[in-house]
């Protein structure tokens, strides 16, 4: 891979501007195929990997910090801890529930435990919990940089007022800064633009998307008249609508004028859009990492981002 490393808003971390999602880690891929997924991903010249303590708690059988603790024992295996930008969450592991200053805390302890690391690179507020003051949120993950336990914090799946509140907080009491947000954002999926460039682009922050594939659509394999074998199909299955039809159609005509996948053209589209440091996607076999990886080296040209932009206008009102 050539493409230089980009620093997550003002910080000092410096990713691959491909971030490997670690949900799928003891969910859908074993601990081996999870082993080398990442083997061949860090190979490419990635390093820059998401989970979250909750992962993947919702499966039968798993606690929650099933994820981190395969990446713990990956990291133990390989001796590649500190060549590894790792980001995980707090707020939904089902005995850390929310995010009250002293959960953080112990949930923080309980995440570097698993992952056998001292340290959180990057550390998020997962799912906004209202039931917390916000200035105690924002004063206990500030404490965990100042213990030296988090490098930098960073805020997923809040409105955007309260993440104006949060920034009012951190200015007013001097704590540490925000320097990245984790929002939905995709093809069909475009709100973003709208509710939280502007914040995004005002308080400098790098932003890493979610769902940048739309669960699986923005793949390709669901059309009409196809029936995918895969836990996310529901999911993805609901973006077959008008605009989900259009950008598939686009997406084939631009995938196909660079002879890439679907996928690769998907994520090439989402990294070129303004603000975005490193859309996130997951591999739940090793086959799929090579078009994940591709969208790395992919430059669309301007006619067929206007063409991407065109078909998924619908997106944006949603």
């Amino acid at each position: 891979m050539t493409s230089p490393r980009r620093a997550i808003g003002t910080s000092d971390l410096q990713v691959f501007p491909l971030s490997l999602g670690g949900n799928v880690f003891g969910w859908t891929a074993d601990r081996d195929t999870s082993f080398a997924v990442l083997d061949a991903y860090t190979a490419a010249g990635g390093n820059f990997v998401d989970t979250a303590d909750g992962y993947s708690a919702w499966v039968p059988g798993n606690t929650g910090g099933d994820s981190e603790r395969i990446l713990g024992e990956w990291f133990a295996a390989r001796g590649r801890r500190d060549d590894v930008v790792l980001a995980t969450k707090v707020s939904q592991h089902p005995d850390f529930k929310g995010l009250a200053a002293d959960n953080i805390r112990r949930a923080a302890d309980a995440s570097l435990e698993r992952l056998q690391s001292d340290h959180i690179d990057l550390y998020y507020a997962h799912f906004d919990d209202q039931s917390v003051p916000l200035e105690e949120t924002v004063a206990a993950l500030s404490g965990l940089v100042d213990a030296g336990k988090v490098r930098h914090i960073a805020i997923s799946n809040y409105s955007p007022e309260r993440i104006e509140e949060w920034f009012a907080i951190t200015e007013r009491e001097g704590f540490h800064r925000a320097v990245a947000l984790q929002p939905h954002y995709n093809l069909v999926e475009r709100a973003y633009e709208e509710k939280y460039r502007p914040i995004v682009e005002r308080e400098g922050l790098g932003v890493m998307p979610y769902f940048a594939l739309a669960a699986g659509f923005l793949t390709g394999k669901y059309r009409d008249g196809v029936t995918v074998d895969s836990p996310r199909a529901g999911g993805a299955a609901k973006y077959l609508d008008e605009t989900g039809r259009s950008v598939l159609a686009a997406l084939d005509e631009v995938s196909a004028a660079h002879g890439v996948s679907v996928a690769t053209t998907a994520l090439a589209w989402l990294a070129a859009q303004p603000t975005i440091t490193a859309p996130i996607a997951s591999a739940r076999t090793l086959e799929q990492l090579p078009d994940l990886l591709a969208s790395v080296d992919l430059v669309l040209t301007a006619d067929q981002l206007d063409a991407l932009d065109g078909a998924s206008e619908a997106a944006k009102a949603a």
